[in-house]
């Protein structure tokens, strides 16, 4: 639909958005209309994973000019409260987020947001690289959230999107051995070309099987796993491959009350971890996509202009690929 273009806040700027990736979350919204607490009441704006250019600026705003390409970080907290006193301004409960009802997302020709929560792009870094920082973001976060560091061997526990990210982040802070599950072999090819070590096609085995196959292709257990399914039987698997006193990072969503072999964790003193969103990130992600430490282009594999957004989501729906991007700017369809 036409919607007026929005006028920025004094603290805010106006974006002719370019490129916005589509998320499992944005399909979810789409077709259950609620992901747990969050429940879409009105018509809402899809699409969180978002770059474009500064067209406008607020009277406030002095570090972003017209002309500025930027990448967004979705999550704008909305008052100063104890967790963005203590940096940790992801769990903050009044956070504005884009695509979270009731707020709206950036799938848009022109969009306001926050001047402190746009980051400037380098010359070298695309449209579509600074839209990948949103999922390059729950990489980065969780890899610390489970201490990656030199010499870790970590299992990452599915390979969409989240999972091949954070292959991507564990090598980049020095893990020196990653093995990734999926069921589809597809994914796992590209798990490889992203930096995976090893990769498993697991078919039918109990979460016990799949956690002695883990062992023997690292050749000892992981001290660290990152769950990223969000399946009962893939974090029963992820306790089971977890090295005593190592830990386990929940990032994948799924049931809320899962079954899970508690006291085999708790006896080995493996920590379970949860992760919610990022914080503190974006920064970080465009200093290793600019000196190319880290390369993002890979998970692209399709793109759409804005007008065929419902086939681009239809795409994403049926699992098709890696990333699907959207093009925003009817003038420029680059990367």
């Amino acid at each position: 639909e036409n919607r007026p273009i929005p006028e920025p806040g004094p603290n805010e700027v106006l974006l002719r958005m370019h490129s916005v990736g589509i998320c499992g979350s944005d399909v979810h919204y789409w077709q259950h209309g609620r992901i747990g607490d969050f429940v879409v009441k009105n018509p809402m704006v899809l699409g969180h994973e978002a770059s474009g250019t500064v067209v406008k600026v607020g009277s406030g705003v002095t570090h972003l000019k017209p002309g500025d390409r930027v990448a967004i970080e979705p999550g704008v907290p909305r008052e100063m409260d104890e967790f963005c006193k203590t940096g940790r301004y992801n769990l903050s409960p009044t956070i504005f987020f884009c695509a979270t009802p009731p707020d709206d997302g950036n799938l848009c020709r022109y969009y306001k947001h926050s001047a402190s929560y746009c980051y400037k792009l380098p010359d070298n870094v695309t449209f579509e690289e600074g839209a990948l920082i949103e999922p390059l973001s729950v990489g980065i976060h969780a890899c610390r959230r489970a201490g990656v560091t030199l010499g870790s061997k970590v299992f990452v526990s599915g390979s969409g999107p989240i999972g091949l990210v954070n292959v991507l982040v564990a090598k980049m802070m020095g893990a020196a051995a990653v093995v990734i599950t999926d069921l589809s072999a597809s994914r796992l090819e590209k798990a490889k070309e992203v930096g995976a070590d090893f990769t498993l096609q697991v078919k039918n085995e109990t979460p016990q099987e799949v956690a002695a196959k883990v062992e023997s292709l690292l050749g000892c257990m992981p001290e660290i796993t990152v769950e990223c399914t969000g399946v009962q039987a893939c974090i029963q698997a992820g306790i089971y491959a977890t090295r005593s006193g190592g830990t386990l990072v929940l990032v994948g969503l799924g049931s809320e009350m899962v079954t899970v072999p508690i006291v085999n964790a708790a006896v080995r003193e493996v920590d379970i971890r949860g992760i919610f969103r990022y914080c503190n990130t974006w920064p970080v992600a465009i200093a290793l996509l600019s000196s190319k430490r880290i390369n993002v282009k890979p998970l692209v594999t399709h793109r759409f202009p804005l007008e065929k957004a419902l086939e681009a989501f239809e795409t994403t729906k049926r699992g098709e690929g890696v990333k699907v991007m959207l093009k925003c700017d009817p003038t420029d369809h680059n990367p």
